[in-house]
C-alpha cells in the first residue's frame, strides 16, 4: 500500500465517521455538551488565573518598609534617621512623611474631617517609607533590613507593605494546584465519557463488526472509525467549551473593566489566545482519541464471528 492509498483510507474512514455520528443528532451533541461543559469550568478558572497574575505582575516587586517613629521623638529626629539610613547600601531611597502630613492626607482621604477636629492632638507619628536597593528587594533581604531599621533608636514599629503580597501569591499558587487538580479530574471525567459512548457505540454495531471479521478484517482496521469518533467527539467538546468561556469573558469584560477603573487601572480581561485555543482543541481531540482506544481495543478483541 502506497502512501497515498493510506492517506485516502484514512480520510475516508474519517469522514464517514462524521456521517455516523451525525445521524444521531440528538445524542452527539448532549455527548459533545457534556464533554464542552467538563473542559470550560477548569479552562474558564484557568483564564481568571491568568488574569490575576496579569493583574498582579507587578506586586512581587513591591517591597517598600514603613517606619513609624516614636511619638516622643523630636520632630528633626524624622530627617536624621531618614539621612542615616539613605546612607546603607541596601537602601535605595527613603522619603519622610511628618505627622501633619499624614493627618492631612487621612483627612482628604477618609471623609472624617469633623471627627479629626474634634481630637485634642495628632494622633499619628512621624513615618518613613524606605525603599529596598534592587539586590536587597527580596524576602531574606528586606528581612535583614527589616531588623536593622527596627534596632534603630525611636523606631516604634516597622512594617514590611508586601507581606499582603505575599499572602496573596501564597493564595493564588494553591488556587493553581487546585485548578490543575479539577482539570486532571474532570479531563479523567471526559475520558470515561466518550469511552462509554463509543462502548455502545461498539455493541450497536456488533453484527457489523462480526461480518468485518469474517471477511478477514483486523481488529486495527475494526477499530479505526471508533477512534476517529472519538476525535469528532473531542474536536466537538472542545470547540463548545471555547464558546462558553469566550462567552463568559464578554460578560465579565465590561464589569471587570468597571471596577478597574474605581482602582484608577487601565486593566482589561484578557481572553484566550489562538494558542491556548488550538491547545484545548488539541488536548480535547487527544481525549477523545484516547477514551475510544481504551474502549475499542477491549471490547472489538472481545467480538469475534460466530
Amino acid at each position: 500500500m502506497n502512501v497515498k492509498t493510506w492517506f485516502a483510507r484514512h480520510a475516508q474512514t474519517f469522514v464517514g465517521s462524521l456521517g455516523r455520528i451525525v445521524q444521531h443528532p440528538v445524542a452527539t451533541l448532549m455527548t459533545m455538551a457534556v464533554i464542552g461543559v467538563a473542559l470550560a469550568l477548569p479552562l474558564f478558572l484557568n483564564v481568571f488565573l491568568q488574569n490575576s497574575r496579569a493583574a498582579t505582575a507587578s506586586w512581587n516587586q513591591i517591597f517598600d518598609i514603613s517606619v513609624y517613629l516614636d511619638k516622643k521623638a523630636a520632630g528633626t529626629r524624622a530627617q536624621a534617621l531618614a539621612r542615616q539610613l539613605r546612607s546603607r547600601a541596601d537602601v535605595a531611597a527613603v522619603r519622610v512623611i511628618t505627622a501633619d502630613e499624614a493627618l492631612l492626607q487621612f483627612r482628604n482621604a477618609s471623609g472624617f474631617g469633623n471627627a479629626l477636629d474634634a481630637l485634642g492632638e495628632n494622633p499619628l507619628p512621624d513615618t518613613l517609607v524606605v525603599t529596598p536597593a534592587a539586590a536587597s528587594s527580596t524576602s531574606e533581604g528586606t528581612a535583614t533590613l527589616k531588623a536593622a531599621i527596627a534596632a534603630l533608636p525611636d523606631v516604634q514599629t516597622v512594617q514590611i507593605d508586601s507581606d499582603w503580597v505575599k499572602r496573596m501569591l501564597a493564595i493564588m499558587d494553591i488556587l493553581r494546584r487546585i485548578i490543575w487538580l479539577t482539570s486532571g479530574l474532570l479531563g479523567l471525567g471526559v475520558l470515561l465519557i466518550i469511552a462509554n459512548t463509543i462502548r455502545l457505540d461498539i455493541l450497536n454495531r456488533r453484527t457489523e463488526i462480526e461480518v468485518m471479521k469474517l471477511v478477514g478484517a483486523t481488529d486495527g482496521f475494526t477499530r479505526r472509525p471508533f477512534l476517529y469518533s472519538g476525535i469528532w467527539y473531542g474536536l466537538g467538546g472542545g470547540l463548545l467549551a471555547l464558546i462558553l468561556v469566550v462567552a463568559a469573558i464578554g460578560l465579565l469584560a465590561g464589569r471587570v473593566q468597571h471596577l478597574a477603573g474605581l482602582y484608577g487601572s487601565q486593566f482589561h480581561l484578557r481572553g484566550l489566545g489562538f494558542g491556548s485555543g488550538a491547545g484545548v482543541l488539541g488536548a480535547s481531540m487527544g481525549l477523545g482519541w484516547l477514551g475510544s482506544w481504551i474502549a475499542a481495543t477491549r471490547h472489538i478483541r472481545r467480538i469475534e464471528p460466530t
